[in-house]
């Protein structure tokens, strides 16, 4: 029994090594990893010191593997320009509005006739691409542009560098239009998994054309989740059953669950063969093999690795007759898929698979053998399912008070009613929708009727299975927001979420309630009265900033719409003020009606409603009935003063009749220009009495050569000019020439395409430097 503890703690320690190595802002000197060749021997006798060697192995395990990757990035001389590269498709091709998006594994780097060193794995897209189809596979030589791995980086956001990091991407780009563009050579054994999951997924779309639930479908069978709408995704995660149509450790252990009890019965049908071979052994062959199958169907993604490593470890314990424990099995698991990934430690998902089990454990099972080892448990599917549901709501419970912490912490939001859904939702999807769509997937080529028949059945009964879930989803209370607890809070509260789920005769389990105090009543600290906080998001080539004072929150544009799937007031402004622990928006200002400043209002109301909405372009926001900005308008809130500057007039439209916002908080000033050119800019000079001094000016037009004219930038004389652009933008946003002016002036200057979200504290103190997102939440892969 000694050895199961020691197992764990030994698992933990090189967990935590890795985990710390991820922390870091820069890698150490890779030379480091070295140590791991006389380390690793040395641990073999070590056993009293094996728990901190394992712990400085994680360590340099990462560092190796890190390092690794970090050495294929795209030379800077290469960005933006066009190169030829010469490689392979290496994903299924996405069709994403009216282009492709895919993984290539360039060969060669060609750029003025000499053959570069580069990523190993970028990401394309293809706008204008090729009418015949691009297949897995497929050889091509490719004229593209290419730039490092950059994304968004704001408060409460989605880190899109550190994604693409994980999943190997060292560049991203898009293929230009050129007679250079040609296919080199397609043959079926190039990448054949992808292949075949591309000409299934070709086959089941046709099928299910008129199915709403087409995109569900195709990530329960092969994986691919593109289709999904943001309407079903917004209703899985209400519901918390966003975990259903990810196939990881549920779908692959209920089937590896099913193989295993099918396996072991119909092995013993047959005397001879129990004989030969044991019926457990069988059956744990068949979870295997089925498990295999499974993952491979969805291209052996990261979390159906992670899951099948975890059902093989299980399975293999089986097949050697050595009873394991479930701790024990958990820690060997959890080794194998740090050394076979150790990047997985920045994923939620790690932490909330390891998790579920782990919890489960702990509230369900205790230390018990797993079935099928030294007692297997359940001598028939039907005992199995009894067992299955009599504890299944339990189990429910466990889950949903085990993993809140990690949830509320990593995501902001926490499903009041995933206990429920998932207790209908789970078995459903398990045993009634996944076993027909993958039997249909299977035959699909060879029997088409009846391949076509049982998707049919699974679409069918997943339809059934949605209309629960939608109506569930627009229940008040089916989903409870709250502000990112700080990481002090998250340890307590993973202790007392044990501590409640512990056995009902330990004393002092009400003690569990005061550990998750801190995560559940700890707020986000706000502006005191008279003082301003004001942050200018990072929404790429666009606008969007939030202006708060102690009791109000002003925001100022949402920046852009770039797709149906994607806007910036969905994916950047709704999560920064989730994460500061704002509700409601009082007065919104939409500056004027170009995409890039109004783009993403509409998804950033189908979160946050606003009080009051001002803009110069009330004709494109009809149905939000909002109030023309112009001149003259002004409030106070805790205070600090708002004065609309600009349009003169509520007749007009275009850059120059643009909202322009003046806020000033004691002797400090910030002055929001938003996309006014020179006319617009002479007009405020002539009509403003009191100045356009300002200690901080977003500047106006991004940068553009059409703004920011001498006269106006003396007259406003900022101390701080504030470039709202997206990162190697194709206007050149700023131009040179407009941010020498500002230098010349004498003016400190910063850039969302350099510095992230960028914020400043305005009170009673001198104004200080700025706290830069891309600097404060700065790791080792983020790009400078």
């Amino acid at each position: 029994m000694t050895r199961v503890p020691n197992m764990l703690l030994n698992a933990l320690a090189f967990l935590t090594g890795i985990v710390i190595l991820q922390q870091l802002p820069l890698l150490p000197d890779p030379t480091w990893s070295l140590l791991l060749l006389g380390l690793l021997p040395w641990t073999l006798f070590q056993q009293r010191l094996r728990p901190l060697l394992l712990l400085v192995i994680g360590f340099l395990w990462a560092l190796f593997r890190a390092d690794l990757l970090l050495s294929q990035e795209l030379p800077l001389a290469l960005e933006g320009q066009d190169i030829l590269l010469e490689g392979t498709v290496a994903s299924i091709p996405e069709v994403l509005d009216h282009r492709l998006r895919f993984a290539f594994a360039p060969q060669r780097i060609i750029f003025k006739s000499q053959t570069w060193h580069g990523p190993k794995r970028v990401r394309l897209s293809w706008y204008r691409h090729p009418l015949f189809k691009l297949k897995a596979g497929d050889r091509w030589q490719l004229l593209v542009r290419l730039k490092r791995p950059r994304g968004f980086m704001n408060p409460g956001g989605f880190d899109y560098e550190g994604w693409l990091f994980r999943q190997g991407f060292r560049a991203t780009g898009y293929v230009r239009s050129a007679t250079t563009n040609r296919l080199i050579e397609s043959h079926w054994y190039h990448h054949p998994l992808d292949r075949a999951r591309q000409y299934l997924l070709e086959h089941m779309v046709p099928l299910l054309a008129d199915s709403p639930q087409r995109g569900l479908v195709q990530a329960l069978t092969l994986g691919e989740r593109g289709a999904i709408t943001p309407q079903q995704w917004q209703v899985l995660e209400r519901t918390g059953t966003n975990h259903l149509v990810a196939i990881s450790g549920l779908h692959i252990g209920l089937l590896a669950g099913i193989a295993y009890f099918l396996g072991r019965r119909l092995w013993s049908l047959r005397a001879a063969n129990i004989l030969t071979l044991p019926a457990s052994q069988a059956a744990a062959v068949s979870a295997i093999i089925s498990a295999l199958f499974y993952a491979a169907l969805a291209g052996f993604s990261i979390p159906t690795q992670r899951a099948l490593i975890m059902v093989s470890v299980v399975m293999l314990a089986v097949l050697a007759k050595r009873p394991i424990h479930t701790s024990r099995a958990l820690a060997f698991a959890l080794i194998l898929v740090l050394l076979w990934d150790p990047l997985s430690v920045l994923s939620p998902g790690f932490w909330l698979s390891f998790g579920a089990v782990a919890v489960l454990t702990f509230g369900l099972t205790g230390q018990r053998p797993l079935p099928g080892t030294k007692t297997p448990g359940f001598s028939s599917l039907s005992s199995y399912l009894e067992h299955f549901w009599r504890r299944w709501g339990k189990a429910q419970w466990v889950v949903a008070i085990g993993l809140a912490p990690i949830l509320l912490y990593q995501f902001q939001r926490l499903s009041l009613i995933a206990p429920v859904t998932n207790l209908v939702a789970v078995p459903w999807m398990g045993f009634l929708v996944v076993p027909p769509l993958l039997l249909g997937t299977i035959l699909l080529i060879p029997f088409p009727l009846l391949g076509t028949a049982l998707i049919s059945l699974g679409d069918y009964l997943l339809a059934l299975l949605w209309n629960i879930l939608a109506w569930c989803s627009t229940l008040p209370v089916a989903q409870w927001e709250h502000a990112g607890p700080p990481l002090w809070a998250l340890l307590p509260a993973i202790l007392g979420s044990l501590l409640l789920l512990a056995p009902r005769g330990l004393p002092g389990r009400w003690l569990g309630l005061l550990a998750l105090l801190p995560l559940l009543l700890t707020s986000s600290p706000r502006p005191s009265y008279g003082t301003l906080w004001f942050t200018l998001l990072d929404v790429g080539q666009g606008l969007a900033a939030v202006v708060r004072t102690h009791h109000h929150t002003l925001v100022f544009d949402a920046g852009p719409r770039y797709s149906e799937r994607f806007n910036t007031g969905e994916a950047v402004v709704a999560p920064f003020l989730r994460s500061q622990n704002i509700n409601t928006i009082d007065t919104l200002v939409v500056s004027h009606g170009d995409n890039d400043h109004i783009g993403g209002v509409a998804g950033l109301l189908h979160h946050f409603p606003a009080k009051r909405i001002l803009t110069s372009a009330p004709e494109q926001l009809r149905w939000l009935h909002p109030k023309s900005c112009a001149r003259g308008q002004q409030w106070r809130w805790d205070g600090v003063d708002f004065h609309i500057l600009h349009p003169q007039s509520t007749v007009g439209r275009g850059n120059n009749h643009s909202c322009v916002l003046l806020i000033t908080s004691g002797a400090q000033r910030i002055l929001i220009a938003a996309d006014i050119e020179r006319s617009a800019e002479q007009t405020l000079l002539t009509a403003t009495t009191d100045g356009l001094a300002a200690t901080i000016l977003v500047v106006p037009h991004h940068g553009s050569l059409t703004s920011s004219s001498p006269p106006f930038i003396a007259a406003v004389n900022p101390e701080h000019a504030l470039f709202s652009a997206g990162y190697r933008n194709r206007w050149g946003f700023p131009k040179s020439a407009i941010v020498q002016r500002y230098l010349r002036q004498g003016t400190k200057l910063w850039s969302t395409a350099q510095h992230g979200a960028i914020t400043f504290h305005l009170d009673q103190n001198p104004l200080s430097k700025p706290e830069t997102f891309r600097q404060s939440n700065r790791h080792y892969w983020t790009g400078n």
